[in-house]
Order: structure tokens, then sequence, then C-alpha cells
């Protein structure tokens, strides 16, 4: 019996020595303003921090490493300001959303295509493993109060879809996940919790539930 018992702890004290440390999986957000979370008025309110500490709380070692995320950047701004941080960053996962102020300024949907292409291709070189890259829709600013202001005349609903369209077919092109969040944004319209004090950003509690469709998605991905 003690024979036993003195093996038996011998094979397990063996095995914890050489198991490998868990890694903690190192996450870099990309985006805008919608990201960075314009509006809101601690980090803590961000949803990829939001979204970092439910994948911990889950049992999934997750570290945001950056946000370069900025208010008003537009493709080419993501291109030019934070793709390289690829260069010197250790990158196992990346959510990207971005589009809408290409979309304001007016460029054309070819050129946003072919940047947005451009941002996952590189981000992807950067992955171990190219499916750990998430996609989300552009969010529908058309329905907050100060919205209209940045249409220039156009049907912002039926703009931002046509780009969202692009994300979604990219996505499904690429074996990628991509969360759609643009259905839920509409709710923003008349209600005032849910858009910040500037009437065009979210509030925190929008991001908040922005977040409620993204994690699930990423826990999915990641566990697998």
């Amino acid at each position: 019996m003690k024979i036993v018992f003195l093996t038996t702890y011998l094979l397990m004290t063996f095995t914890q020595q050489n198991q490998e440390p868990k890694k903690t999986i190192k996450y870099v957000a990309f985006g805008d303003s919608y990201t960075i979370c314009t509006g809101t008025t601690s980090e803590a309110e961000h949803w990829p921090n939001i979204l970092t500490k439910h994948l911990n709380d889950a049992g999934i070692a997750i570290e945001l490493t950056y946000n370069p995320s900025k208010n008003g950047y537009s493709t080419q701004n993501m291109i030019t300001n934070e793709l390289p941080l690829l260069k010197a960053t250790t990158l196992d996962f990346a959510t990207l959303l971005i589009g809408v102020n290409d979309w304001v300024r007016q460029i054309d949907i070819q050129t946003y295509h072919k940047n947005l292409n451009y941002s996952i291709d590189e981000i992807q070189k950067k992955l171990s493993n190219k499916k750990h890259l998430v996609l989300i829709t552009i969010p529908d600013f058309g329905v907050t109060p100060q919205g209209a202001g940045y249409g220039s005349g156009r049907d912002i609903t039926k703009g931002i879809s046509e780009f969202n369209d692009i994300i979604k077919s990219e996505a499904k092109k690429r074996g990628l996940v991509c969360v759609d969040i643009f259905p839920i944004t509409q709710q923003m319209k008349g209600n005032k919790e849910l858009v910040a004090a500037d009437g065009l950003h979210p509030s925190a509690k929008e991001y908040a539930i922005w977040e409620t469709l993204i994690f699930p998605e990423v826990k999915k991905l990641l566990v697998n």
C-alpha cells in the first residue's frame, strides 16, 4: 500500500514539475473611436477591457497588450499608425473594428475594401493561428442625436450597411469570426442611456452591451 502511494505521489510530482506554465494570450484591439470607446470616462468601461476581464474570469489567461485605436481614425490612419506596432509586438489574438471614418470622409468603397484587406493580411501574418482575429461590424451612428450631421445628406444606415457587407464577406471568405453589432446599435435611437454626452458616440452602457455579443464568440474561438 505504501509503495502504491509513493508511486502515485512521485508520478503526480513529476507531472506537475514538467507541465508547461499556462501561456498568457497577448491581445491587441485595433480600430477607431469605437474601440478606444470615446464617450466613456475610464478604461474599465472600454469593451476590450471588459472582454479581457470576462475572458480571464472564464479561465482564459489573456492580456490586453495594446489598444492603439484613436478617435477619428480611418483605415489609412490605422495602416500608418497602428499596424507598425506589429513589428515589435507579440500577438496571439486581435479584434478589428474600423471603417466609420472612411465612410464619413466619403472614401470610396473600393479603397475601403483594399485598406481593410491589407490590414487583415498584416495582422494575420503576425498571428500563429490565422483564425485568431475577430472582425466587428460598424455601428449605425445615424440613429444618434448628432449622427445626421456627419452624413453629408447621405443615407447613413444604407451606407454603413454597405461597408459592413464588405466586413462580413471578408470574414466569410477567410473563415474568420465576425460579430455583427450593427442591429443592436440601432437601439440607441431615442434612448439617451445608450448615447454618450456628445450625442454621437455610444455610452458606457452601450459599449458593455456590445461586449455581451463579442465575449461568447471570442471565448469559443480561444477555447477551441
